[in-house]
């Protein structure tokens, strides 16, 4: 138990200070800009053709799913057209029914089958790299010949072929978690001003 200000002033900004430094690496890496680019141009190509952005993660990766949906169909930096992006792990009753009608590594993959179509986009989020679910969602997604991103920490997406990884270089999940949030503002940016040429 913490008794002193100090202490609870050490914590603030030790996690500061090591958030700054992940942003910092981010600044630095090629790959990670270069990830982003390429991930804003698949999405910004897809909805330029009609198609749309479907996402998907758990616990804390399933909010960054729902808030980049909701960044989508809403707004971000100012007032224009909805975006179609689906949040995959929003309905109950669908989750609650493939879990227990199939199982639960397979809620992501049966709505992909029901609702996508070629030339749409999945977007799964995964914080170690090894959740089944979104890992055979990007294996349905590659049957459906849908364009896939990876939104993960520094060990990568297993067993998962990709069009693009967005790799966060750390192995801590709530930092890999704030870097997620940045990197879904990074992309609705991107893709809001080109698409509206703001």
């Amino acid at each position: 138990m913490l008794k002193k200000n100090d202490s609870m002033d050490e914590i603030i900004k030790s996690s500061l200070l090591k958030t700054q430094s992940l942003l910092n690496k981010l600044l630095e890496s090629d790959t990670y800009i270069s990830s982003v680019k390429d991930s804003s141009t698949i999405i910004i190509d897809a909805i330029s053709r009609n198609n749309s952005v479907f996402l998907a993660g758990n616990g804390g990766s399933a909010a960054h799913s729902q808030h980049f949906a909701a960044e989508f169909v809403s707004r971000f930096n100012f007032e224009r057209r909805p975006l179609p992006a689906y949040a995959l792990n929003t309905d109950s009753s669908i989750l609650t029914a493939v879990s227990n009608d199939y199982g639960y590594e397979k809620v992501f993959e049966r709505q992909l089958s029901a609702l996508a179509r070629p030339g749409d986009v999945f977007i799964g989020f995964s914080t170690s790299g090894k959740s089944i679910n979104i890992i055979n969602a990007f294996k349905k997604a590659n049957e459906l010949d849908l364009f896939s991103i990876g939104i993960c920490g520094k060990q990568g997406i297993k067993g998962a072929n990709l069009n693009i990884e967005v790799s966060i270089p750390s192995e801590n999940t709530p930092l890999i978690q704030e870097m997620h949030g940045i990197t879904s503002h990074l992309i609705c940016d991107i893709v809001e001003k080109s698409i509206f040429k703001k």
